[in-house]
């Protein structure tokens, strides 16, 4: 399926407005699932549409929630996602801290029983939009997916880790990553028929380094479902001892310190838990020297002869921008899978049958 991203922002409009979600909020969750499949993280992307669905169907997620304030002074603040959509309440929490880094220089925002977050350098790159630089460190509630290094056991989430700096007179730095090999969502990408991942980026029950997601999902369900909970086996921490680390480190800070919680026993409701630092550019380079310093390192960094093998060196955020500029142009491509899980998505959220038909190419 390869569809033009305006149609499929439509489609996806479309399918939460048939829940019980405001034609705003809808709007808003399509626009930052594409926008996750233009920069290439079909992770997070449209592929989460029958998940979303189900999810608000079964209340782990609520419709057009706002923040409360559990706690707040100049330049800290302990937010509530009262379980809304990531889409709404991780804007509205990332809006909080860059009004108040832009008034106090630094501030910190702990947000709490946020729904799922989506793909987080979306909110690293609204701050540096705004002249700030952030450090977000989420955790994955009731989401146990990972094998610690040396286990085969699930103990962690996939507990995504984003830095962002604005740069003037150059593109945003924007560093995203998942601290698993990859994130929960690409294995389902691959279950569903698109890009496989790498061989290693999971552990099988019995302890084998493998490639196949299905050891993450096991069985489908009696409705066909499959889900993350499902398999015997575990996605696996990038980077050995130093990925496991900075997954730990997101469950303490970014889940037990919010008060979100962990993704270990004693929580059984989805929620994500985010810590987030925000640093105003103009308020700490007192000097005026960081545009000019960090444009020249970069320069100096990317001119390196590449390795065998790699065409060039880029910095964190390129590749996206790349792969953005392409797929607006020439569309996104969605694995036959995926679009038929969207396709149920939209039946389970009681889109219209000719709606529906509208953008099927079936």
């Amino acid at each position: 399926m390869l569809i033009n991203a305006d149609r499929l922002q439509d489609f996806i409009t479309e399918i939460f407005t048939a829940t019980a979600c405001s034609e705003a909020e809808a709007a808003r969750i399509a626009a930052n699932l594409v926008e996750a499949n233009l920069t290439g993280h079909d992770s997070h992307g449209v592929i989460r549409t029958e998940r979303y669905v189900g999810w608000l169907e079964a209340g782990v997620q609520l419709p057009d929630q706002q923040l409360t304030v559990v706690t707040e002074s100049p330049s800290l603040a302990v937010v509530d996602g009262n379980y809304g959509m990531g889409q709404t309440v991780g804007p509205l929490a990332a809006e909080k801290g860059i009004e108040m880094a832009k008034a106090n220089g630094v501030a910190v925002v702990a947000l709490r029983n946020a729904g799922h977050l989506g793909r987080i350098g979306a909110y690293a790159e609204l701050a540096a939009d705004a002249g700030v630089a952030s450090i977000h460190l989420v955790n994955v509630v009731a989401g146990l997916l990972v094998a610690p290094f040396g286990g085969r056991e699930r103990r962690m989430g996939t507990n995504p880790v984003c830095i962002g700096t604005p740069i003037e007179g150059a593109d945003h730095v924007i560093l995203d990553f998942a601290t698993s090999v990859v994130a929960e969502g690409k294995a389902y990408v691959a279950l569903k028929g698109g890009k496989p991942v790498p061989f290693g980026s999971l552990i099988s029950g019995d302890g084998k380094l493998t490639d196949d997601p299905s050891v993450l999902y096991g069985e489908p369900t009696d409705d066909g479902v499959r889900t993350a909970a499902g398999g015997p086996g575990a996605l696996r921490a990038m980077g050995d001892h130093k990925g496991s680390g900075l997954a730990l480190m997101c469950e303490l800070i970014g889940g037990a310190l919010t008060g979100a919680g962990t993704a270990g026993p004693g929580r059984q409701r989805f929620c994500n838990g985010m810590l987030s630092v925000y640093l105003a550019i103009d308020a700490v380079d007192t000097d005026h020297v960081y545009a000019s310093l960090a444009r020249e390192y970069i320069d100096y960094v990317v001119s390196t002869e590449p390795a065998d093998g790699v065409d060039e060196v880029l910095t964190p955020g390129e590749p996206e921008r790349r792969r953005r500029a392409d797929r607006l142009a020439n569309g996104i491509e969605i694995p036959d899978d995926a679009w038929a899980s969207i396709v149920d998505g939209a039946r389970q959220a009681g889109l219209a049958v000719e709606r529906i038909a509208a953008y099927d190419r079936a």
